[in-house]
């Protein structure tokens, strides 16, 4: 694998909010009809969650991966990777509780619905 890049991942806070309205706008369009309600508008994640991983020894950064849980809602799954942009996992929980170091994946964030930002924030409610 390549190294990871170095990025500021910034954008400015009007492509953000074009960025959100239009997956908002569009999101429906984009699932057949059993699937509409599996896209969420956002997750919150508590700084903790976060802290953990880039805690994780040799950590660069934060790889975010889409998944779906067992009511068929898709869900952001967070994991810390290195600079050789891999992912750095437990390799089994037994010794996650043990290692001294490496966190386990992040998911758990609270879901918008009902979860949502107030008014005028990204959401656009």
């Amino acid at each position: 694998m390549s190294p990871l890049p170095t990025n500021s991942h910034s954008i400015s806070l009007q492509q953000a909010i074009e960025m959100t309205k239009r997956y908002r706008d569009q999101r429906s369009n984009a699932l057949t009809p059993a699937f509409r309600n599996s896209l969420l508008t956002s997750e919150t994640f508590n700084r903790a969650a976060f802290d953990s991983l880039l805690a994780a020894p040799g950590c660069a950064g934060i790889r975010i991966y889409f998944g779906m849980d067992e009511k068929m809602v898709v869900k952001l799954v967070a994991v810390a990777v290195n600079e050789k942009d891999e992912d750095i996992l437990p390799s089994d929980m037994i010794s996650m509780a043990t290692d001294g170091g490496t966190p386990p994946p992040v998911e758990q964030g609270l879901p918008c619905p009902p979860y949502c930002p107030p008014p005028g924030h990204l959401s656009g409610g």
